[in-house]
């Protein structure tokens, strides 16, 4: 369970939202939507653990975040704007080392049948700047078939993917919360993903 309690972001001079709080339990949604710059990246960051809140706290099973340190990072999938993908490793390689750094154990085989499934059969052995953005974006999205993690945190999934892949991305989605895990995401796009409890937090520009 993810509990947020009375947050409070400031960015430079400015205060992008106060006193928000939710809980999310095992097979629910939390779609967090607003303007540009209302802070739904900087909120996500703060669920995350990677940028502290002005004020308030976040508990995951009932214990603050700040406490857990690299316990915390296990159980939680962050995948932000940018595809976190190294331009000169192949799109094989940069599984392989992604999984890796996280203490997932993904052979070679395993890696271009995880490839295979994200629609990039025969681009495995390429490097990644020759890819197009939605190529390196399901490079990226790759991470979501082999991350143990029970909660997903995702900012802007469908960007720059086609029909197909959105289509793809909320059927994982959706069988990932079916399954007891927990998503948290921002999205312009309106994209039906089926089941779970889904709950939408507005954040003011």
């Amino acid at each position: 369970m993810l509990t947020a309690i009375d947050l409070a972001c400031i960015r430079g001079d400015r205060r992008l939202f106060a006193g928000l709080g939710f809980t999310l339990e095992p097979g629910g949604r939390l779609h967090v939507t607003g303007e540009n710059g209302s802070g739904k990246t900087s909120l996500l960051r703060i669920l995350c653990g990677l940028s502290p809140a002005e004020a308030g706290v976040v508990r995951w099973q009932d214990v603050a975040i700040a406490g857990l340190g690299d316990e915390y990072h296990k159980v939680v999938l962050y995948l932000g704007h940018h595809n976190a993908l190294k331009e000169e490793l192949t799109a094989l390689e940069n599984l392989l080392a992604t999984s890796a750094l996280a203490g997932v154990a993904v052979g070679d085989a395993e890696g271009r049948e995880l490839l295979r499934r994200v629609g990039l059969v025969g681009r495995e052995d390429l490097p990644v700047r020759f890819l197009s953005q939605g190529q390196k974006r399901r490079v990226a999205l790759s991470r979501l078939l082999w991350s143990p993690a029970p909660l997903w945190v995702l900012d802007e999934p469908y960007v720059a993917l086609d029909s197909a892949a959105v289509a793809w991305l909320a059927e994982i989605i959706g069988a990932h919360i079916a399954g007891g895990g927990m998503v948290v995401l921002t999205s312009h796009q309106e994209v039906a993903i089926a089941g779970g409890v889904v709950q939408t937090l507005r954040l003011a520009a």
